[in-house]
C-alpha cells in the first residue's frame, strides 16, 4: 500500500480547499506620479497569509409553534427529535468540540473548560465529563463492530502502553494498560485501530481480546504474548484447545539493541549490524509500491539471501563475543527470535516491524503527560472507544471531527442492521 508522499522541506504552500477572502489593494491614483498619465494593468501581484479564527460558540434556539384544535382540543406542535444525549443542552457540533479537544488534541476538561470562559461560557468539568462519559456509552457499538472487523484479519500488529490510573482512597494512581491492535496495512481493505483498556499488563488480557482468533500476530518480545505462541492454547471461556497464533517478530526492536550499543560504545560489530539491518529496509522501501506477489519475489531475490548472510555473520560473531556481555546480549535476542524475525521474507503481504501500530499509540503515550491519569477502570473503557473511532479514523484519512459530528447526528435514529456504514473508513466492499 502506498504511503503518502511526506511535504518537502521549506514553506509550504496553502491548501487549495481553505476559502479564501480577497483583499484589493488599487494605488492611491491612477496616474503616473513622473508624467501625469493615466497608468493601465499590465499584470497582478498576489500573495497569501494564513488566518484562523477561535472556537465561536453559538446558539441553536429551536422554537415548535404549538398549534391547537377548536373542535377537539387536540394540541399539535413539532416532535422534538432524538438525540445522542437526550434533554441537553449541547449541540453536537460542541460535543464534538469537546471530544476532539480532549482525545485528539490531548487538552484536560480543565482547559477546555477554561477556553470556554474566555468567551463568557460556563461548561463546569463535571458536565465535560458527563458529556463524555455518555458519548463512549452511545459510540461504543461502533468500536464493538470495529473489532469484530478486526479479528476478521489473518494478520495483526499488537502492543500496549501504561496509563496511571485513579485508585480511589489512597490518594494516588496505580498501573493500567492500553492495548492496541491495528490491521496489517500491506493487506488490503480499510485500516482499523482497537484500543482495550485493562487493569493490567498480564498476557491474559491479549488472550481475552482475540478469543479464538488465529493468525500471524506481530508483536515485541513481551512475555505476556507468550500464552499465544505455545503449542496449544486454552479458549478463555471453556477448555476447547485453540491452534495458537504465528509469531511475527519485530525488526526495529532488533535493530534497536544494536543502535545502544553502538551509541554507548561505538561498537564496529554493531555498526556492521545495523548495515545489514539497513539493506533489510532498504529492500522493503523499494517494494512499497508493489502488489504483494512482486513484493514476494522482490523479497525472495533479496531479502531473504541476505537474511541468510546476516544469520551467519551473527553466528560468527557470537563465537568470538564473551557470554554476558552488551554485544552478545544483543546479538543473543536475534538469534533466539529467529524464525519469528525472518516469517514476514517469505510472504509478501506480512510487516517487517511493529512500528505501524506503536506509531499509533505515540500520540497517546505523549498526550498522557497533559491529561495524568484516567480517573476509573470504566472511564479508560470510555476512552479507548472514542480512541478507536478517531484513531481508525485518521488512519483512513478522514478528517475525524467531520466523521464524528456526522456520526453523533446519526446515530440516535440509526438501524443497527446498517451500522457498518457509520463506521469511520466508508464501505467495506
Amino acid at each position: 500500500m502506498a504511503r503518502p508522499k511526506r511535504p518537502r522541506a521549506g514553506r509550504q504552500p496553502l491548501p487549495d480547499h481553505l476559502p479564501r477572502i480577497e483583499h484589493r489593494h488599487e494605488p492611491e491614483s491612477c496616474t503616473c506620479g513622473q508624467c501625469g498619465r493615466y497608468l493601465v494593468k499590465i499584470g497582478e501581484d498576489v500573495s497569501e497569509q494564513l488566518d484562523v479564527e477561535p472556537a465561536k460558540f453559538f446558539v441553536h434556539r429551536h422554537i415548535r409553534p404549538q398549534y391547537a384544535c377548536r373542535a377537539c382540543e387536540t394540541i399539535i406542535a413539532a416532535p422534538i427529535p432524538p438525540a445522542v444525549i437526550d434533554g441537553g443542552m449541547a449541540a453536537v457540533g460542541l460535543l464534538t468540540w469537546v471530544l476532539i479537544g480532549k482525545y485528539l488534541d490531548h487538552l484536560p476538561l480543565y482547559r477546555l473548560e477554561q477556553i470556554a470562559a474566555r468567551d463568557g461560557v460556563i461548561l463546569s468539568r463535571s458536565t465535560l465529563a458527563d458529556w463524555v462519559g455518555r458519548l463512549g456509552v452511545a459510540l461504543a457499538p461502533l468500536a464493538d463492530r470495529l473489532a469484530w472487523h478486526l479479528l476478521q484479519r489473518d494478520s495483526l500488529h499488537a502492543d500496549e502502553t501504561p496509563v496511571p490510573q485513579l485508585d480511589p482512597g489512597k490518594g494516588k494512581t496505580k498501573k493500567a494498560y492500553l492495548w492496541a491492535y491495528r490491521s496489517n496495512d500491506l493487506q488490503p481493505g480499510p485500516k482499523i485501530l482497537v484500543f482495550d483498556y485493562q487493569a493490567g499488563r498480564g498476557g491474559r488480557h491479549a488472550q481475552a481480546f482475540l478469543q479464538d482468533w488465529q493468525g500471524q500476530l506481530v508483536v515485541d518480545d513481551y512475555g505476556g504474548y507468550k500464552v499465544l505462541f505455545a503449542a496449544a492454547r486454552a479458549h478463555p471461556d471453556s477448555q476447547r484447545p485453540l491452534k495458537p497464533c504465528v509469531e511475527l517478530a519485530c525488526w526495529a526492536h532488533a535493530r534497536r539493541k544494536f543502535f545502544d550499543l553502538f551509541q554507548a560504545s561505538q561498537s564496529q560489530i554493531a555498526q556492521e549490524a545495523l548495515n545489514r539491518i539497513a539493506v533489510l529496509y532498504t529492500i522493503e522501501a523499494e517494494g512499497r509500491e508493489m502488489t504483494a506477489d512482486e513484493r514476494q519475489r522482490l523479497r525472495a531475490e533479496k531479502s531473504l539471501p541476505a537474511l541468510v548472510a546476516l544469520h551467519d555473520w551473527l553466528q560468527q560473531t557470537r563465537l568470538r563475543i564473551a557470554p554476558g556481555s552488551a554485544t552478545a546480549k544483543a546479538i543473543d535476542y536475534s538469534l533466539k527470535r529467529w524464525v519469528a524475525l525472518t516469517r514476514y521474507a517469505e510472504t509478501g503481504d506480512l510487516p517487517i516491524d511493529n512500528n505501524s501500530v506503536e506509531n499509533s499509540i505515540r500520540p497517546i503515550a505523549l498526550g498522557k503527560k497533559n491529561w495524568l491519569f484516567a480517573g476509573s477502570e470504566r472511564a479508560g473503557q470510555r476512552a479507548a472507544v472514542i480512541q478507536t473511532l478517531l484513531g481508525t479514523a485518521k488512519l483512513n484519512g478522514l478528517d475525524p471531527a467531520a466523521w464524528l459530528k456526522d456520526a453523533l447526528e446519526k446515530l440516535p435514529t440509526w438501524p443497527n442492521r446498517r451500522i457498518d456504514e457509520l463506521l469511520p473508513f466508508g464501505d467495506l466492499d
